[in-house]
C-alpha cells in the first residue's frame, strides 16, 4: 500500500534509520519525501582511495608484471581505481596493464566505467552476479598460472578469489573505496539503542561492511540479543540486495530487499513494505483509524503519540472491537487503574473523536471497530 483513505504520505508516523555512509543524504531526502522520519548513524567510513595504501600496493603488483585478466565489479570503483592511479601519476602506465589483459565486467556500470577509460571488455553477464563471472572464467580460461587483478567492491570476495587461486591463479586483490569504523560512533550507538528497544519501524543497510559493524558494535553494547529480537520481530530490516542482506539472513532475520540491488528500487520497497508490515488501517465509530508506527491518522489527521500512548492504542487494536480490561492496560512496570483511566482520556483528546474509544462499564475498553465495513470498504487498503 502506498497510499489509504486518510491522503497521508505512505511513511508518515513511521521512523526509519539509516546506517550509509555513501549517498545518505540522497537516501534519507528520498525517504522524507514520502512522510518517514529519518534517522542516521552510519555504521561505516570510507578510506580515501589517494590515501589508501593497500590500493597502492596492489597497483603496483599489477604494473610489475603484465596481467593476463582483470575483473571490473562495480563501476564507482573502477572509475575510484583510475582516479586514484591518476593522483600518483600511474594512469597510464594502469591503463595500458588492463588494455593488454583480458577484461570482464561484472555488470552494466562496471562496464561503462571500462569503456570511459578507453577500455573494452571481453565479456559481461547479465545477472551482475560474481558467481557467473567465476563460472565463465573457469569454462572459458586456463587459469594455472595466469595473473588476475580483481578490482573488489568494498568487501572481500572470498568464494571468486579462493577458487580462482585453487585453479592456481596468482590473484591481486585491488580493494577500492575500503570500509572502516565510523569515525565518531555515538550515532550509530544511540541507532543500536533505538533498535534495541522498539523505537524504529525499519533499519536499512546498503552495503554487508554496515550490517557487519552494525552487527558488531551492538555486540560491544551488550543489546546483541536486544537487537537480534527486534530485527526478528517489529523492526523491520531492508537491504539494498543479496550481498548486503547476506550477513542477516545468516542470522534468521527477514529481510526486505527490491528485485535489483538500487538504492531508488530500495526507497520504493521500503514505501511499500513499512505500512504493509507496521501499520493497521480500522474503520471505527464512522471514521477511519489509521495506527502507524509512531503515530496515529484519524480521519486524515496524523496524531503524534507518546510511547505509551502508542502502547495502548495498540493493545487495544490487537483485538479490535474487543474489550481489553483495565488490568489488562496497565504497562508491563505494573501501576493502578485509575492511571489506565487517565491514559485513556489522553488518548482519547488526542485521537480527537471520544467515540473511537468506548467505554465497556466495569470492564474496560474497546475500539468501536465496525467489522462489516471492515470487510467491505478495507478490502484494497489492507496492510
Amino acid at each position: 500500500m502506498t497510499s489509504g483513505p486518510s491522503g497521508v504520505e505512505p511513511l508518515t508516523g513511521y521512523t526509519v534509520g539509516i546506517t550509509a555512509a555513501r549517498r545518505r543524504e540522497e537516501f534519507g531526502a528520498a525517504l522524507e519525501r514520502r512522510g518517514a522520519s529519518v534517522r542516521y548513524g552510519p555504521a561505516i567510513r570510507i578510506v580515501p582511495l589517494a590515501d589508501d595504501t593497500r590500493l597502492r600496493e596492489a597497483t603496483d603488483a599489477c604494473l610489475a608484471e603484465p596481467l593476463d585478466l582483470a575483473i571490473a565489479t562495480t563501476g564507482i570503483g573502477f572509475r575510484g581505481w583510475m582516479d586514484a592511479a591518476e593522483t600518483w601519476g600511474l594512469a597510464e602506465p594502469l591503463t595500458k596493464a588492463l588494455d593488454s589483459a583480458v577484461l570482464l565486467a561484472r555488470g552494466p556500470k562496471a562496464r561503462g566505467a571500462l569503456r570511459a577509460s578507453g577500455l573494452r571488455e571481453a565479456w559481461s553477464p547479465a545477472s551482475e552476479s560474481s558467481n557467473e563471472v567465476l563460472e565463465h572464467l573457469i569454462e572459458q580460461h586456463d587459469l594455472d598460472g595466469r595473473r588476475i587483478a580483481v578490482q573488489l567492491h568494498g568487501e572481500p570476495l572470498p568464494d571468486l578469489v579462493e577458487t580462482l587461486r585453487a585453479a592456481g591463479a596468482d590473484v591481486i586483490e585491488v580493494p577500492v573505496y575500503r570500509w572502516i569504523g565510523p569515525a565518531d560512533p555515538a550515532p550509530l550507538r544511540r541507532m543500536i539503542d533505538a533498535v534495541a528497544t522498539n523505537e524504529l519501524d525499519a533499519v536499512a543497510f546498503t552495503s554487508a561492511p554496515a550490517v557487519i559493524s552494525f552487527l558488531r558494535t551492538s555486540q560491544e553494547l551488550g543489546l546483541r540479543e536486544a537487537v537480534l529480537e527486534a530485527l526478528r520481530g517489529p523492526v523491520i530490516a531492508a537491504g539494498v540486495g543479496p550481498v548486503t542482506s547476506g550477513p542477516l539472513l545468516a542470522l534468521d532475520i527477514p529481510v526486505v530487499q527490491p528485485a535489483r540491488a538500487r538504492l531508488g528500487a530500495l526507497v520504493r520497497e521500503i514505501v511499500e513494505q513499512v505500512p504493509r508490515r507496521r501499520g493497521l488501517l480500522l474503520p471505527v465509530a464512522e471514521g477511519w483509524l489509521d495506527i502507524r508506527g509512531q503515530a496515529a491518522v484519524a480521519d486524515g489527521r496524523i496524531v503524534p503519540l507518546s510511547r505509551t500512548a502508542m502502547a495502548l492504542l495498540r493493545r487495544l487494536a490487537a483485538r479490535p472491537g474487543h474489550v481489553v480490561t483495565r488490568r489488562d492496560l496497565l504497562p508491563p512496570g505494573g501501576g493502578d487503574e485509575h492511571a489506565v483511566e487517565v491514559a485513556i482520556g489522553r488518548l482519547r483528546a488526542a485521537l480527537g473523536d471520544p467515540r473511537i474509544i468506548q467505554t465497556v462499564a466495569k470492564r474496560g475498553y474497546r475500539l468501536a471497530f465496525d467489522p462489516e465495513r471492515a470487510a467491505v470498504d478495507t478490502a484494497d487498503w489492507r496492510y
